[in-house]
């Protein structure tokens, strides 16, 4: 009941308005928007006795501290941090705000994780075209495919159109090129990338895009479509996925961002081009491709134990 009342909170009105700026001047995700909403709710009940020009550091360490002893894990408190700090930035250049509280203050520190990915053989096993020949299982393998093929996020994926259309006020965020065997996606930060496709997923593409006419109604440019003949959702995407790896026998947690996991450390541990792997996941900063560096290394530390005959002692 209590995160339903925090829900519905009502936000400072200068949160409100810098919400607004994201959503329409930075074009930022619905996803976004609604996380950083939930963001500003502790800091909107500040705001409501304190001017924000009189907030001070030693409240923003307050707010992080309560944050923290409601057991927030530091990645939550760093995301809170960095919508306040986004937050105070915007506020300066419409008001005379001297400085920003926020500045400077750090997350508690957390324990890296490495992202989960699939063995070669795991993956492969996991995208391979089904038994049966169904419009769903059909569409399912096109997508799973696709998924490891390009290493797309899955909000990227249900974007895609079978073409490129601009009309009146639709512009496509995403379209397939086969012939070119390359797809174009709006990621982050709207930005448009090109991402190579692999024979297995074109022909994937192909054998679906065969059947897609049996499902297309009143969405004609989704490329991926539900049963109903409307865009398929993350959420069902992500269900299915679920579904098919348990039904294949694979006991890892298997969710579509495993199978981008996957494909960057498949990719990385053939090439060892890092700066490919960041064009093609389309990360903005190389830091955050560097994680697959990890991946990597246990892969070749697992080849070396299993290879070198002085490796553990007999």
């Amino acid at each position: 009941m209590k995160a339903a009342k925090e829900t519905t909170a009502v936000l400072h009105p200068d949160c409100q308005g810098f919400l607004e700026y994201l959503r329409h001047i930075r074009k930022y995700s619905p996803h976004t928007i609604k996380s950083y909403q939930q963001d500003l709710i502790s800091l909107s009940k500040l705001l409501a006795t304190t001017p924000p020009e009189q907030v001070s550091t030693i409240q923003i360490r307050k707010l992080t501290n309560q944050l923290h002893s409601q057991q927030l894990q530091p990645r939550s408190i760093a995301r809170h941090l960095s919508c306040w700090r986004g937050f105070f930035a915007w506020l300066s250049n419409h008001t005379d705000l001297a400085n920003n509280p926020v500045q400077g203050i750090k997350a508690p520190k957390r324990s890296k994780s490495l992202p989960k990915a699939l063995s070669v053989d795991e993956a492969v096993h996991l995208v391979e075209r089904p038994l049966g020949d169904s419009l769903s299982q059909m569409i399912d393998h096109a997508m799973f495919e696709l998924l490891y093929s390009s290493g797309l996020r899955v909000s990227e994926l249900v974007n895609l159109d079978v073409a490129w259309r601009k009309e009146n006020t639709y512009t496509s965020q995403g379209w397939i090129d086969l012939p070119e065997q390359m797809v174009h996606v709006t990621g982050k930060g709207n930005k448009i990338r090109e991402v190579p496709i692999g024979d297995a997923a074109v022909t994937a593409l192909k054998l679906w895009l065969e059947l897609r006419p049996q499902l297309v109604k009143s969405d004609r440019d989704a490329l991926f479509l539900t049963n109903r003949g409307t865009r398929i959702s993350p959420r069902l995407v992500q269900m299915r996925i679920k579904a098919h790896a348990k039904s294949m026998g694979i006991k890892s947690d298997v969710h579509p961002h495993v199978l981008r996991h996957s494909f960057a450390s498949h990719v990385l541990q053939s090439s060892g081009d890092l700066r490919a792997v960041q064009e093609l996941l389309g990360h903005a900063s190389l830091t955050s491709t560097q994680v697959y560096t990890a991946l990597d290394f246990q892969h070749l530390a697992q080849t070396y134990d299993a290879a070198h005959p002085r490796a553990k002692i007999k």
